[in-house]
């Protein structure tokens, strides 16, 4: 069945429909029936509802009885039912359901049962009738499908209010990350206001008690035109995704048809709790050339309990929003001038140079050399590398010189070109190189997002050459080098095998053999820790099986973070070898012999230096036969961080706000109690600022209580007060930012003594505090234990 909406804004090319302008620009009209554009004023529905929907129905109607009838020729051939536990249930093909199976076992599991899951790939409408013996899985909200699936009905029920109120043309309506949305033009090109939003939801509450069953209907691709002629976003959907002479499915509930490839809950009912959480303006297919739809975004749960849950978690994540702690600590900030692009401000880059800094650091121990490549190479490198092909949508692609030139989306293709620029030896290999180089991607402007989602970036990338029996040893010390370094961070994670996807490079069996090396890693990885890896087929990238890395932050939300992708594809796409140990000395024989008898080559006649450097480019495309005596390497793609932009958003959130030592920017705050001690509270300042501490002093007129308060607020992980005693003695009295038993007691440490702790916590980058509360009481004890 054709996968006519999923990700189709990533598929389909730009396309202009409805005008040549944009529907933001046209002048808005008012339809008869229609409620006012400015919200709530007006009826709730449309009366009488548009003539589309009745139209749409009659159609759906004669085409479904015909289904049925069909299906009801079908032979009733006995089946077998295998439950995950292993227990078996007999049935009749095209006769007995998933959700007969379920409550043949309980009807509290076919009230929690979301979807089915057959053979472990397809998922299935619990009423729809199976066809054959297979494995049947029950899924419920707390599975990952099968919330997608419960966020895909609940978009389609948002799509029917959105209909009844406002008669509108819908585009896409997807599950996302975080719930659903669902897009759509309205007539006259008005646009949806905050004050439809309960208007919208009391029609979602009309429709959940209505328990309007989903149905299923096959149709052609000439049916579906007839359906949706009304709608020129469907037309253009159905036109460019569906192949002549194949079908595909619509899904009804209520008045809606949709067209959808499913499954689905099998009833409105099942959307007990739902809410509209915003709304904002799009653009048909993310692109800025076409019409302009608006967008509402809806979240939904089984029980209003889980609904009450989620907007406490949501006022937590407000207040740990990234782009409201950048705001307030001037981190970054962006530019209308060059979208995606991050402005980083000097305390927004202390926090990058700290997370960089440690990761070279890593580099050393573990025997990487860093390396730079240019921003920039000719399309055909990237023809080559297979980009061209694959990732050209995402690429910005430049005209220099009358030729076509890519900012480059990724390192791999150039650190290859590096690899192969000389004869290279076993000897040499694992090779390990790594790249803080500039890369850009070209994400559409809607889904552009604070620092996790920007155009320019840099990532801790680096690539391992390594021959085949190394594999295992350089995967484990990846690992090893990520669970050091979240685990610093207080940030676990969750570990997937990415599979080969439907349009990938190479031979089946050498994605077999990578596959089978990364399960092999991942199995004595879980074995020795006591973890679990799940299967994510078909999502890998189109050169190589990967596995990804999701960090679960301080609030359990997992951010795509690592990766770790085995590729065999780019060593044959650029013809990469290396000496075997077997080869070596005769190869070097042989090469000494051939320069003693060789005689001196004749010069070739110069070639014009177009026709040089065409000739260049072809022989940049031939792919080579192995040298004699040499092997191909393998080409692990990995990071730890992956975008250091991302990352530092992901730890903001995380810490929110409230950095550790290591990475402040801004780590120490001198008060002093009056003027008269503002010389020493510099003199403090600059011993610090010698051991590259970000210190700052306060020398404003205000309060000693006010002083304190200001640098709590700004998060400086201590604050150091002087005064007469402080610097009489040459001591300062600290307070601790994560430890409330120093913020109103006196904690007084030397000077010297305070400088060698502050050096070993950022040595350690630990998380602890070592100016301990001095407890008189215990250092008397203490003091009586030595005498005795």
């Amino acid at each position: 069945m054709e996968q006519v909406t999923e990700k189709v804004t990533e598929t389909l090319k730009k396309v202009a429909i409805g005008g040549d302008k944009p529907q933001k620009e046209k002048k808005q009209k008012k339809e008869k029936g229609a409620p006012a554009a400015g919200g709530d004023a007006g009826p709730l529905e449309m009366n009488p509802p548009p003539a589309f929907i009745q139209e749409r129905l009659d159609l759906f109607d004669k085409l479904y009885k015909e289904q049925q009838e069909e299906l009801a020729k079908r032979p009733r051939d006995d089946i077998l039912i295998t439950m995950p536990d292993g227990t078996t249930k007999t049935g009749k093909a095209y006769e007995t359901t998933p959700a007969e199976i379920a409550k043949g076992i309980s009807n509290s599991l076919f009230k929690r049962t979301v979807v089915a899951r057959i053979d472990g790939e397809t998922l299935w409408d619990l009423e729809r009738p199976l066809e054959k013996s297979c494995k049947l899985e029950l899924l419920d909200f707390n599975d990952d499908q099968g919330k997608f699936v419960f966020w895909h009905s609940s978009a389609h029920i948002l799509g029917e209010a959105c209909e009844r109120r406002f008669g509108c043309s819908l585009c896409i309506g997807p599950p996302v990350d975080n719930g659903f949305y669902y897009e759509m033009a309205l007539p006259g090109g008005a646009a949806v206001q905050s004050s439809d939003w309960a208007p919208l939801e009391n029609i979602v509450t009309k429709i959940v008690k209505e328990k309007q069953p989903f149905q299923r209907l096959e149709m052609s691709k000439e049916d579906l035109l007839k359906m949706f002629a009304y709608n020129p976003y469907k037309q253009h959907i159905i036109k460019d995704k569906i192949p002549d002479g194949t079908r595909t499915t619509v899904y009804r509930n209520g008045p809606l048809i949709d067209l959808c490839r499913g499954p689905h809950v099998p009833d409105t009912s099942r959307i007990e709790a739902f809410a509209i959480m915003k709304n904002s303006s799009s653009y048909f297919l993310g692109d800025a050339n076409n019409d302009s739809l608006q967008r509402i975004y809806g979240v939904s749960f089984p029980d209003k309990k889980q609904m009450a849950a989620h907007k406490k978690f949501l006022e937590e994540a407000a207040k740990r929003d990234h782009r409201l702690i950048g705001k307030q600590q001037e981190l970054f900030y962006f530019e209308e001038c060059s979208p995606g692009s991050a402005m980083w401000l000097p305390h927004g880059m202390r926090i990058n140079n700290a997370i960089m800094e440690y990761i070279k650091e890593e580099y050393w121990k573990r025997g990487y050399d860093e390396v730079m490549t240019p921003n920039m190479f000719n399309v055909a490198l990237w023809e080559q590398s297979g980009h061209l092909a694959h990732y050209k949508d995402d690429m910005f692609i430049l005209d220099v010189d009358k030729e076509q030139f890519g900012l480059k989306p990724m390192n791999c293709p150039a650190h290859a070109m590096m690899f192969r620029h000389r004869d290279r030896s076993h000897k040499e290999l694992p090779l390990r190189l790594a790249d803080f180089g500039v890369l850009h991607r070209n994400e559409a402007s809607g889904a552009l997002s604070g620092l996790t989602r920007v155009r320019r970036f840099q990532q801790d990338d680096a690539h391992i050459f390594c021959r085949e029996d190394q594999i295992k040893a350089e995967v484990a010390d990846l690992f090893d080098f990520m669970k050091s370094f979240y685990g610093m961070l207080g940030l676990t994670f969750k570990l997937k095998l990415s599979t080969r996807p439907e349009k990938y490079m190479g031979e089946i069996e050498t994605w077999d053999r990578a596959e089978a090396r990364l399960k092999e890693a991942l199995d004595e990885f879980v074995t020795a820790t006591g973890g679990s890896w799940e299967l994510n087929e078909g999502d890998g990238a189109f050169y190589g099986p990967k596995i990804d890395i999701a960090v679960l932050d301080c609030l359990n939300r997992p951010w795509q973070c690592a990766t770790i992708q085995l590729d065999f594809q780019q060593p044959i796409n650029f013809s990469l070898e290396y000496m075997t140990a077997d080869a070596q000395v005769k190869q070097d024989e042989d090469k000494a012999a051939s320069k003693a008898a060789k005689p001196e080559a004749p010069k070739e006649e110069e070639e014009a230096p177009k026709e040089g450097e065409e000739k260049k480019k072809k022989a940049l495309l031939v792919k080579k036969p192995l040298t004699a005596g040499c092997a191909r390497p393998v080409m692990i793609h990995r990071a730890m961080a992956g975008s250091i932009e991302r990352f530092t958003a992901i730890l903001a959130e995380h810490f929110a706000g409230k950095w550790p030592f290591w990475m402040s920017p801004r780590q120490v705050m001198v008060i002093p109690v009056g003027m008269g001690f503002l010389d020493y509270a510099k003199e403090v300042a600059l011993t610090l600022k010698k051991e590259k501490i970000h210190v700052d002093v306060d020398s404003s007129g205000n309060t000693l209580q006010k002083k304190i308060r200001s640098a709590q607020l700004a998060q400086y992980n201590f604050i150091f007060v002087v005064g007469d005693d402080e610097k009489t003695n040459r001591k300062v009295n600290i307070r601790y930012r994560d430890d409330t038993s120093t913020q109103a007691r006196d904690v007084p440490y030397s000077l010297e003594e305070a400088v060698e702790k502050l050096r070993a916590l950022k040595a350690d980058r630990g998380m602890y505090n070592p100016f301990p509360a001095h407890n008189p009481k215990k250092e008397e004890a203490t003091k009586e234990e030595v005498k005795a």
